[in-house]
């Protein structure tokens, strides 16, 4: 899934490239590092992507071993249960005993090998019948930023080494106190935006809950991989209606379970997330730029492209990013606020330019 725009990795990120096909930690694309840790599992000649129409040329460019008649372009941006409906139908006309690997195209992972043996134990899981499984995060602090997953841990079986617990519930982002609970029960995890289940599975949960949904990409299945194919994207996502796969389907689904993993994930969605990935210098500020000076400045965030000389005198907990036109100053505990910035250069047509 890399349809994104990366709102809140503005200045960086923009419409035109946003953070999915930014080098924003060490080599390669976010996108690219994603189809490169599960090389070993799905080589990339197996590998759907869907994105947005205007960035299809970027993701031809960005993974060039992936086929393309697999990336799809969506006219309209409309959730993530459209974009699973219409990959689904895809790979079952391809091959109805397929397992469908669903990823976003923008997480960080630090250790990819971890990462395979655990959607190992996903993938046997699927294979074993209707399920429907998630990848779920072992909490380690009160997050209010995710969802989260309730998991019934006192029924549990172990595939490939790993544990598999049925799912109790689905929570919403919760305040502080109830993250807090959440932690200390350990039987919560945080929900990490990947699932796996067969194709067949997941198209027979949509005719169930999203049937509307069903019978659209059904008739745009009839024209897929011909020469009416894109006029069939089109026409599915401009009837569809915008819903997530996690309200959509997983919710309301039987039988759903969860495989909780360790293998350094961050799912890299702010500002903060990319100062805490990063290495620090002996003040905890990270630095990426050509000239920079601190006096009594500690754990800032520091990107300047243009080469001028950065100093921050006094500041704690701040993020400063330069790009060739735009520079953004902004408190790291209030980066989520960056989209807010985004929503008003949408609003005036001279700040346009800058998204």
């Amino acid at each position: 899934m890399a349809g994104g725009s990366g709102t809140r990795f503005w200045p960086k990120s923009t419409m035109k490239r946003p953070k999915q096909f930014l080098s924003l930690f060490g080599e390669g694309t976010m996108i690219q590092n994603t189809a490169k840790r599960i090389e070993s599992l799905i080589p990339q000649e197996r590998v759907m992507v869907v994105t947005n129409d205007g960035y299809v040329d970027i993701v031809r460019e960005q993974l060039p071993k992936v086929p393309s008649e697999n990336i799809v372009g969506e006219p309209v941006a409309k959730n993530t249960a459209p974009c699973v409906a219409v990959a689904a139908e895809m790979l079952y006309k391809k091959d109805p005993e397929a397992v469908m690997v669903v990823l976003p195209a923008d997480h960080h992972i630090t250790e990819p090998e971890a990462f395979n043996e655990y959607l190992k134990a996903a993938i046997e899981k699927a294979k074993a019948g209707q399920n429907l499984i998630t990848i779920g995060i072992n909490p380690d602090r009160p997050e209010t930023g995710y969802g989260y997953i309730h998991g019934n841990n006192n029924s549990e079986e172990v595939l490939n080494g790993k544990k598999v617990h049925p799912v109790t519930a689905f929570k919403e982002k919760p305040n502080v106190e109830t993250a807090t609970e959440f932690l200390n029960s350990g039987d919560y995890y945080w929900n990490s935006g990947m699932f796996v289940w067969t194709a067949k599975t997941i198209l027979d949960e949509i005719h169930k809950y999203l049937p509307e949904m069903y019978d659209l990409v059904k008739v745009a299945g009839e024209k897929i991989f011909t020469n009416n194919h894109q006029e069939a994207i089109n026409g599915f996502y401009h009837s569809c209606e915008s819903v997530s796969i996690d309200y959509g389907i997983m919710e309301h689904a039987k039988s759903v379970y969860v495989v909780p993993g360790e293998f350094g994930w961050n799912d890299v969605g702010s500002w903060t997330a990319a100062y805490e990935l990063e290495e620090k210098d002996s003040n905890g500020n990270v630095v990426k730029a050509e000239r920079a000076a601190f006096s009594e400045a500690t754990k800032n965030y520091v990107s300047v492209e243009s080469g001028k000389m950065i100093s921050i005198v006094g500041l704690e907990g701040v993020a400063v990013v330069e790009t060739e036109d735009a520079i953004l100053v902004c408190k790291l505990d209030k980066d989520q606020n960056v989209k807010e910035i985004v929503q008003q250069l949408k609003e005036k047509d001279e700040f346009k330019k800058f998204l």
